[in-house]
């Protein structure tokens, strides 16, 4: 029986009898532990250290994953499939042998992204059947770690969007993944299923994928923490695509630590620590502190304020020109690149069907719209209607784009900042209604967010606080220069020890 999202006290019953049930099997093998605040960094040592199981760890997810299926959080949940793997990992720990860096940890997968043996959908209908013949190779790097797959999570469909407002795949009784902390909100997009089920639970960690704020945006309207990896750190070969030039797989979790353990698995490099706070210079750029609501308002100054007093030098920095060039860049690329990039990713796995039948079988108004309008006819908005898109798309990569990352590696270079640092979004997570992905809420939500993206830099997104009014987690974004990625964790990790993490929601 479905529970009622809108009596607060049984979505906080779920997550209590859940945790309950998991420290009561945990006992006979150690300390109790509560999933509500336990991160996949501490679950990973624990597993280590045989003072819980990974059978017991992925049962009580699973339980939680169930007992929120008003959430729309999971396309495919794989509970025999997690169970098996758990119990592998148990065989394998009792044998002895040096731990793996993630054995027996359970991780969701976004549905765009292929897990052998599951279908990846990427939220669409006409891909519901299509199921992966093999792991795309960044899923490879966290099962070869030992990671344990919980299924595959709802996503804005296509990954063409930011709210995950989705009718297809629903498993509650209303439309679109919606908000672990108010589940009348949207949860973000594209990788809203993992925004959601992290927030509320349902797992530890997670894989998604961003091209202009994908893995940023759910992470900071559900309070946990995200990377999006400098372009070309990570494979992109097994993905449903949008932009060769802008996709990339990232990595999603409860804290910045898990992030950098999920991220040394997937690319290497040594392990990170948290950078001195007083030798930290992060630069606030006026442009990325437009259109605030409140809320959001109060929790960045509140958390700027936090950091100052904690020693990390603030500096005031011009980046003239930042929206133009990234408008010269965002839709052009986007727009252009996905025709054949999903065409051929649609004949290279051998999906079964080809671009004009994944559109004319997409199930959400504003992706169709989107496909049939632009995508489809190679067209881009224009003031009097669309025009070819070709001539942007070549001035983007030619001149834009360069540009683009110039002002950045120059900004980062003037200033001898670590990162830039401003609001991931503006506004706490809108209502779930059709018009959350209307196109003037597509351009509010990533204004932040994209710019980085088109200029193939990396940013990571932690929780700042939550909203007076609203209660709603309010996220804070850090970008740093192309390759600085550990660096950049590290910059995270003492953030993140200054404003410290969320609670799980009450209701």
């Amino acid at each position: 029986m479905p529970i009622d999202h809108r009596v607060p006290s049984v979505r906080a019953a779920a997550l209590a009898l859940c945790a309950v049930a998991f420290a009561s099997s945990a006992s006979a093998q150690g300390a109790p532990l509560d999933i509500a605040t336990l991160t996949a960094s501490e679950a990973a040592q624990r597993l280590c250290a045989g003072s819980l199981t990974s059978e017991q760890l992925v049962a009580a997810y699973l339980a939680q994953a169930k007992a929120t299926p008003q959430l729309n959080a999971f396309i495919t949940l794989d509970e025999a499939g997690a169970m098996k793997a758990a119990r592998a990992a148990d065989a394998a720990r009792r044998r002895g042998g040096p731990c793996k860096p993630l054995g027996g940890l359970p991780v969701a997968i976004k549905d765009n992204i292929q897990v052998q043996g599951l279908p990846a959908s990427a939220g669409t209908p006409a891909l519901k059947g299509f199921v992966a013949s093999a792991d795309a190779p960044v899923v490879a790097k966290l099962r070869a770690a030992g990671a344990v797959v919980l299924g595959k999570t709802h996503m804005h469909e296509l990954a063409f969007g930011v709210s995950g407002y989705n009718p297809a795949f629903q498993t509650g009784p209303d439309v679109g993944v919606r908000n672990a902390y108010d589940a009348t909100r949207v949860a973000g997009g594209s990788s809203s299923g993992n925004g959601a089920a992290l927030g509320a639970r349902m797992a530890p960690a997670a894989l998604g994928t961003d091209t202009g704020g994908s893995v940023r945006i759910p992470c900071a309207f559900n309070g946990c923490a995200s990377l999006r990896p400098t372009m070309g750190r990570y494979s992109q070969q097994g993905m449903v695509p949008i932009s060769h030039t802008r996709d990339t797989a990232g990595p999603m979790a409860l804290s910045v630590a898990d992030l950098a353990l999920l991220d040394r698995v997937i690319a290497g490099g040594a392990p990170v620590v948290p950078a001195d706070l007083k030798r930290l210079r992060l630069g606030v750029a006026k442009g990325f502190y437009a259109n605030l609501d409140e809320d959001t308002r109060a929790a960045t100054d509140a958390a700027l304020a936090k950091l100052r007093g904690a020693g990390v030098t603030l500096v005031d920095v011009d980046m003239p020109k930042l929206a133009e060039l990234n408008g010269a860049v965002s839709f052009p690329v986007a727009l252009y690149e996905i025709h054949d990039d999903l065409a051929a990713y649609l004949q290279k796995y051998r999906a079964g069907v080809d671009i004009r039948q994944v559109a004319a079988g997409i199930a959400s108004p504003d992706v169709k719209g989107t496909f049939e309008g632009l995508v489809l006819p190679r067209k881009l908005p224009a003031a009097q209607g669309v025009v070819d898109a070709k001539p942007a798309y070549d001035n983007a990569m030619r001149k834009a784009r360069p540009a683009l990352q110039k002002l950045y590696s120059d900004t980062f270079k003037k200033h001898r900042l670590d990162a830039l640092v401003f609001p991931t979004v503006p506004r706490v997570a809108l209502a779930a209604t059709p018009e959350s992905s209307s196109i003037e809420n597509f351009g509010l939500l990533i204004q932040n967010t994209d710019p980085g993206s088109n200029a193939g830099i990396p940013g990571l997104q932690l929780p700042a606080g939550l909203g007076a009014t609203s209660g709603l987690p309010v996220g804070l974004e850090l970008d740093g220069p192309a390759g600085s990625d550990r660096r950049l964790l590290a910059v995270g990790l003492a953030v993140e020890g200054v404003l410290g993490r969320l609670p799980a929601p009450a209701k």
